[in-house]
């Protein structure tokens, strides 16, 4: 298997409902791509980043808006194999890939608080200094379904906030810069199945110091809390999901919108009166807990 238009053939024919559809549609309901967009395709060598090319390149081919891309590789100090691993899985699935060399790996080995926020963060201006100066005024990047829920759960439960990953945003430090998540609605489990049947074997972060503590990590303990959870619910996920589009603000104690805070209590003395949700509406009572 070492055409490349055979791992899209794949895509397209065993995982077309799965992956592309959901594809095209977090790009056609969110409005990730303009006409005349040059996106930067930000490749990390894993399969997420992989399979985010792969589409990209479809997509150009076959979308009535037409766009440009460049697919774009940080190299932040990968060893020899990891780097030919990332250049050889380019090459089988035709992405013409554009490697950038830093020391990103040696600056965040000398950070002992946090150094996989640091790693991030470096990254990240990286990236947007590299696309701006390739002309583009997008970045794309590989996050899925999974990471959007994990996120909405991490920031509850870690961050005492109801937040989300959003599929896009505009950046804070470059100007007419944006960031886009094309597989905003597409599953884990179906970018791994991908990956599978294709034969394809992927870097994963490749860092020394985050491999000795990710299984430690927040976000590893709150990826197996919801294993735990879809085993009894498969269907939490789209729970949690749906959470944070059905946001009803008159049953919250208080929200901000930027720096403008709000409180319950600001309409109290309205009579104005929703009802919240308690565990009897869930199948609960406290005989049951």
């Amino acid at each position: 298997m070492e055409m490349p238009g055979c791992y899209e053939m794949i895509m397209i024919e065993k995982y077309r409902r799965e992956i592309w559809d959901r594809l095209r549609k977090a790009v056609s309901d969110y409005e990730l791509i303009s006409e005349g967009d040059r996106i930067a395709v930000c490749i990390s060598g894993g399969k997420d980043s992989m399979l985010l090319a792969l589409c990209m390149k479809r997509l150009m081919r076959y979308s009535k808006i037409r766009f440009g891309c460049r697919f774009l590789a940080m190299d932040p100090g990968y060893s020899g194999e990891n780097r030919q691993r990332i250049i050889d899985n380019a090459q089988k699935l035709g992405i013409d890939l554009e490697i950038c060399d830093t020391n990103i790996f040696s600056s965040v080995g000398r950070e002992e608080k946090n150094p996989c926020f640091l790693c991030a963060r470096l990254r990240r201006g990286f990236l947007y200094k590299k696309a701006k100066e390739l002309g583009c005024n997008k970045i794309a990047l590989g996050h899925h379904f999974d990471d959007v829920i994990e996120t909405i759960v991490m920031g509850m439960l870690y961050g005492s906030q109801m937040q989300t990953m959003m599929p896009k945003l505009h950046s804070e430090n470059v100007k007419g810069m944006e960031v886009i998540r094309p597989l905003y609605l597409v599953r884990e489990e179906s970018i791994i199945s991908w990956a599978e049947e294709c034969e394809l074997a992927f870097i994963r972060c490749a860092c020394s110091v985050s491999e000795k503590r990710e299984d430690g990590s927040k976000r590893a303990k709150v990826k197996a809390l919801l294993g735990e959870l879809r085993a009894s619910d498969p269907a939490v996920d789209m729970n949690i999901f749906r959470s944070v589009q059905n946001v009803n603000l008159r049953t919250l104690i208080s929200y901000h919108d930027g720096d403008e805070y709000h409180s319950f209590l600001d309409d109290y003395d309205k009579g104005i009166s929703v009802r919240g949700r308690t565990s009897a509406d869930y199948g609960e009572d406290k005989a049951d807990r």
